[in-house]
Protein backbone atom coordinates (compact mmCIF):
# COMPACT_ATOMS: atom_id res chain seq x y z
CA UNK A 1 0.00 0.00 0.00
CA UNK A 2 1.49 3.24 -1.16
CA UNK A 3 1.34 6.26 1.56
CA UNK A 4 -0.78 9.22 0.71
CA UNK A 5 1.63 12.84 0.71
CA UNK A 6 -0.25 15.05 2.33
CA UNK A 7 1.87 17.90 0.97
CA UNK A 8 -0.42 20.79 -0.45
CA UNK A 9 -0.99 20.05 -4.30
CA UNK A 10 0.59 22.80 -6.91
CA UNK A 11 -1.42 25.27 -8.32
CA UNK A 12 -1.50 25.37 -12.54
CA UNK A 13 -0.90 29.39 -12.11
CA UNK A 14 0.47 31.07 -8.79
CA UNK A 15 -2.44 32.32 -6.64
CA UNK A 16 -1.93 35.93 -7.54
CA UNK A 17 -2.40 35.16 -11.23
CA UNK A 18 -5.81 33.36 -10.46
CA UNK A 19 -6.70 36.77 -8.49
CA UNK A 20 -5.71 39.18 -11.35
CA UNK A 21 -7.93 36.86 -13.50
CA UNK A 22 -10.88 37.02 -11.36
CA UNK A 23 -10.14 41.34 -10.50
CA UNK A 24 -10.10 41.11 -14.06
CA UNK A 25 -13.43 39.23 -14.82
CA UNK A 26 -15.12 40.99 -12.59
CA UNK A 27 -14.28 44.61 -12.97
CA UNK A 28 -16.33 43.89 -16.84
CA UNK A 29 -19.41 44.82 -17.14
CA UNK A 30 -22.14 42.54 -17.92
CA UNK A 31 -24.15 43.42 -20.93
CA UNK A 32 -27.48 43.00 -21.28
CA UNK A 33 -26.96 41.56 -25.19
CA UNK A 34 -24.67 40.71 -27.24
CA UNK A 35 -22.23 43.47 -28.90
CA UNK A 36 -22.41 44.40 -31.93
CA UNK A 37 -20.43 46.08 -34.69
CA UNK A 38 -22.87 47.88 -36.68
CA UNK A 39 -21.75 48.61 -40.75
CA UNK A 40 -21.47 52.39 -41.77
CA UNK A 41 -24.73 52.49 -43.62
CA UNK A 42 -26.96 50.29 -41.01
CA UNK A 43 -25.78 52.99 -38.01
CA UNK A 44 -26.65 55.48 -40.22
CA UNK A 45 -30.32 54.17 -41.07
CA UNK A 46 -30.66 53.32 -37.56
CA UNK A 47 -29.44 57.10 -36.27
CA UNK A 48 -32.10 58.60 -38.56
CA UNK A 49 -34.53 56.48 -37.04
CA UNK A 50 -33.78 57.71 -33.90
CA UNK A 51 -33.81 61.38 -35.38
CA UNK A 52 -29.99 62.43 -34.74
CA UNK A 53 -29.93 63.76 -38.65
CA UNK A 54 -30.15 67.20 -37.71
CA UNK A 55 -30.47 67.15 -33.72
CA UNK A 56 -29.16 70.31 -32.56
CA UNK A 57 -27.74 71.65 -36.18
CA UNK A 58 -25.40 68.27 -36.45
CA UNK A 59 -25.63 66.33 -39.80
CA UNK A 60 -26.19 62.12 -39.40
CA UNK A 61 -22.34 62.36 -41.46
CA UNK A 62 -21.14 64.03 -37.89
CA UNK A 63 -22.82 60.95 -35.61
CA UNK A 64 -21.76 58.42 -38.17
CA UNK A 65 -17.67 60.05 -37.71
CA UNK A 66 -17.67 59.94 -34.17
CA UNK A 67 -19.10 56.46 -33.91
CA UNK A 68 -16.37 55.49 -36.22
CA UNK A 69 -13.84 57.39 -34.37
CA UNK A 70 -14.51 56.54 -30.78
CA UNK A 71 -15.94 52.87 -31.03
CA UNK A 72 -15.63 51.46 -34.92
CA UNK A 73 -19.09 51.32 -34.43
CA UNK A 74 -18.98 48.78 -31.70
CA UNK A 75 -21.55 48.96 -29.56
CA UNK A 76 -19.91 46.61 -26.98
CA UNK A 77 -16.48 49.14 -27.04
CA UNK A 78 -15.22 49.87 -23.09
CA UNK A 79 -12.48 51.91 -22.91
CA UNK A 80 -10.79 51.97 -19.59
CA UNK A 81 -9.25 55.53 -18.46
CA UNK A 82 -6.57 56.15 -16.20
CA UNK A 83 -8.70 57.99 -13.23
CA UNK A 84 -10.42 54.96 -13.08
CA UNK A 85 -13.74 55.76 -15.37
CA UNK A 86 -14.42 53.69 -18.88
CA UNK A 87 -15.83 55.01 -21.93
CA UNK A 88 -18.76 52.85 -22.60
CA UNK A 89 -20.69 52.12 -26.50
CA UNK A 90 -20.35 53.38 -30.03
CA UNK A 91 -20.13 56.43 -28.83
CA UNK A 92 -17.88 56.22 -25.75
CA UNK A 93 -19.89 57.99 -22.95
CA UNK A 94 -17.74 58.68 -19.98
CA UNK A 95 -18.50 57.00 -16.50
CA UNK A 96 -17.06 60.20 -15.00
CA UNK A 97 -20.06 62.09 -15.33
CA UNK A 98 -22.77 60.04 -17.76
CA UNK A 99 -23.41 57.46 -16.14
CA UNK A 100 -23.42 55.01 -13.44
CA UNK A 101 -21.09 51.79 -13.03
CA UNK A 102 -21.23 49.42 -10.05
CA UNK A 103 -18.43 51.44 -7.85
CA UNK A 104 -18.97 54.79 -9.13
CA UNK A 105 -20.43 57.75 -7.30
CA UNK A 106 -20.67 60.53 -10.34
CA UNK A 107 -23.66 62.75 -11.37
CA UNK A 108 -24.81 59.95 -13.60
CA UNK A 109 -25.95 62.88 -15.68
CA UNK A 110 -27.81 60.53 -17.94
CA UNK A 111 -29.45 58.21 -14.86
CA UNK A 112 -28.69 54.96 -16.76
CA UNK A 113 -26.07 52.09 -15.53
CA UNK A 114 -22.86 52.24 -18.02
CA UNK A 115 -23.89 48.51 -19.37
CA UNK A 116 -26.78 50.14 -20.66
CA UNK A 117 -24.29 52.31 -23.16
CA UNK A 118 -23.37 48.33 -24.62
CA UNK A 119 -26.73 47.70 -25.85
CA UNK A 120 -26.96 46.51 -29.46
CA UNK A 121 -30.13 48.27 -29.76
CA UNK A 122 -28.60 51.81 -29.12
CA UNK A 123 -31.67 53.67 -27.26
CA UNK A 124 -29.69 54.56 -24.23
CA UNK A 125 -27.18 55.76 -26.27
CA UNK A 126 -28.62 57.78 -28.49
CA UNK A 127 -30.66 59.14 -25.34
CA UNK A 128 -27.14 59.80 -23.23
CA UNK A 129 -25.50 61.38 -26.31
CA UNK A 130 -28.25 63.26 -27.07
CA UNK A 131 -28.03 64.93 -23.69
CA UNK A 132 -24.56 64.79 -24.03
CA UNK A 133 -25.16 67.17 -26.70
CA UNK A 134 -27.20 69.72 -25.21
CA UNK A 135 -24.27 70.82 -23.36
CA UNK A 136 -23.17 74.23 -25.27
CA UNK A 137 -20.43 72.27 -26.54
CA UNK A 138 -22.14 69.90 -28.54
CA UNK A 139 -20.25 67.31 -30.65
CA UNK A 140 -17.86 69.32 -29.04
CA UNK A 141 -18.28 67.62 -26.18
CA UNK A 142 -16.25 64.31 -27.60
CA UNK A 143 -12.14 64.66 -28.16
CA UNK A 144 -12.72 62.28 -31.10
CA UNK A 145 -15.06 64.36 -32.90
CA UNK A 146 -13.12 67.98 -32.36
CA UNK A 147 -10.07 65.77 -33.54
CA UNK A 148 -11.47 64.11 -36.52
CA UNK A 149 -14.52 65.09 -37.61
CA UNK A 150 -15.21 69.01 -36.74
CA UNK A 151 -14.75 71.34 -39.64
CA UNK A 152 -14.30 68.98 -42.55
CA UNK A 153 -16.12 67.84 -45.38
CA UNK A 154 -18.04 64.52 -43.92
CA UNK A 155 -20.62 63.47 -46.65
CA UNK A 156 -18.65 60.35 -47.40
CA UNK A 157 -19.47 59.16 -44.48
CA UNK A 158 -23.35 58.69 -45.71
CA UNK A 159 -22.49 58.40 -49.29
CA UNK A 160 -24.15 55.63 -51.02
CA UNK A 161 -26.50 54.30 -48.28
CA UNK A 162 -30.03 54.46 -48.84
CA UNK A 163 -31.65 57.04 -46.19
Amino acid sequence: MEAKSWAPRRWPCPPGIVLVALASLFSCPLTPGQAKVYSRCELARVLQDFGLDGFRGYSLADWICLAYFASGFNTGAVDHEADGSTNNGIFQINSRKWCKTLDSSGPNMCQMHCFDLLDPDLKDSVICAMKITQDPRGLGSWETWRHHCQGIDLSDWVDGCDL
